[in-house]
């Protein structure tokens, strides 16, 4: 599908729930948003109170209005894979369960995480300056691929990198689903491998090798038994979580294993600095081979920065802790104090089953354009 024939079908000034609808159609992949982002930055360009900057496939659109604040709206364009019945990785279209496009729940890989929020996003630059309305801040619109991998390709740190003036701003928003309420900060995320070596043998003949794997078992003791602290910050509660999430070792049916890799996965409140969360795993897995393989800070909640009090009072909800990493970290590391709000629940992103209620995604884009004066 050429640029031309996927922008067609992102009609801006249809009904966020329809955008959505389209935006799931479109495969966004991570390093598959090529497709997406052109036609994002097709339809963008023909807002002529944007100006456009395209960088790989992120793309940066902002109105210079001269207001006194500058908000900025960010979303990723990129998906986590579906799994399908032969195992293999795809994506399906989206449908309405109701059989009636735009009613009830909308089902399709990305509807929760996070295609609903960046239609929110695309219906509020479309709609800004209609029957010649103009926004009471000026807005920065943020659109990046290559969130759902490893920190380091992530599209909004490139654009960090090469655009860093473009992304000032007072005030962030990131449109990650939650539920329609604010949560505040995020925690941080940091991946390691612990390994063991062993000596391969015929496994007719064990004693004469060692076996790698059975010399994890202690790792993997030690992880079970861990109990998660619950840690307060700044008013708001989170909850940490230290877990293996893959292992890998052997190499056949008939050979003692010589070498087995332990993944894990620590997230830490923003209490602790990425160097904090690093000691304290290593302290647990004390006597065991740990390198860390991938780290991201997390972010405290900033509630307390007047724009972020506004619009806590605007959306009128109590806010929640982030407990997952989001891309707020990489604002507050700006200096920007940033806040997620988005429609859909946070508990179906990379489900099967993931989706999202239209009248979620509507509410979300109300609430926005009040907040914006618009």
């Amino acid at each position: 599908m050429t640029a031309q024939t996927a922008s067609a079908r992102l009609d801006l000034r249809q009904d966020v729930a329809l955008l959505t609808a389209a935006l799931i159609d479109i495969n966004s992949v991570s390093a598959n948003e090529e497709e997406l982002a052109d036609a994002v930055e097709h339809a963008l360009r023909k807002i002529p109170q944007l100006e456009v900057v395209r960088d790989g496939d992120s793309i940066i659109a902002r109105t210079a209005l001269g207001r006194a604040e500058r908000v900025i709206l960010a979303g990723h364009l990129d998906t986590v894979p579906l799994p399908t019945t032969d195992g293999a990785l795809g994506t399906v279209p989206s449908f309405w369960p109701s059989g009636a496009p735009g009613e009830g729940l909308l089902y399709g890989r990305g509807a929760t995480d996070m295609k609903g929020g960046v239609a929110v996003q695309l219906a509020l630059a479309a709609g800004m300056f209609d029957g010649g309305k103009e926004p009471g801040k000026d807005v920065t619109f943020v659109f990046y691929d290559h969130e759902e991998v490893e920190a380091v390709k992530s599209g909004l740190g490139r654009l960090v990198r090469n655009h860093g003036g473009l992304l000032e701003g007072d005030f962030a928003i990131l449109l990650e689903p939650t539920h329609g309420t604010v949560e505040g900060g995020c925690n941080g995320t940091m991946r390691f491998e612990a390994t063991t070596i062993g000596e391969a043998a015929h496994s007719a003949r064990a004693w004469m090798g060692s076996n790698a794997i059975h010399a994890a078992a202690p790792i993997l003791a030690r992880l079970a038994s861990y109990e998660p602290a619950t840690i307060n910050v700044d008013g708001l509660d989170y909850r940490e979580s230290l877990n293996a999430v893959k292992i890998n070792g052997g190499t056949a049916g008939n050979v003692i294993p010589d070498r087995c890799v332990v993944e894990i996965n620590y997230r830490f409140a923003p209490d602790k600095t990425p160097d904090q969360a690093e000691a304290h795993v290593r302290e647990l897995l004390d006597g065991f081979d740990v390198v860390k393989t991938d780290s991201a800070a997390g972010a405290r909640p900033g509630l307390n920065h007047p724009a972020a009090a506004s619009f806590v009072a605007a959306v009128g909800a109590e806010p929640k802790p982030k407990y997952g990493w989001t891309d707020v970290a990489r604002f507050s590391e700006l200096g920007i104090p940033a806040v997620n709000f988005g429609p859909g629940d946070p508990l179906l992103a990379h489900k099967d089953n993931e989706h999202v209620d239209a009248d979620a995604i509507r509410e979300c884009l109300r609430a926005l354009r009040t907040w914006l004066g618009n």
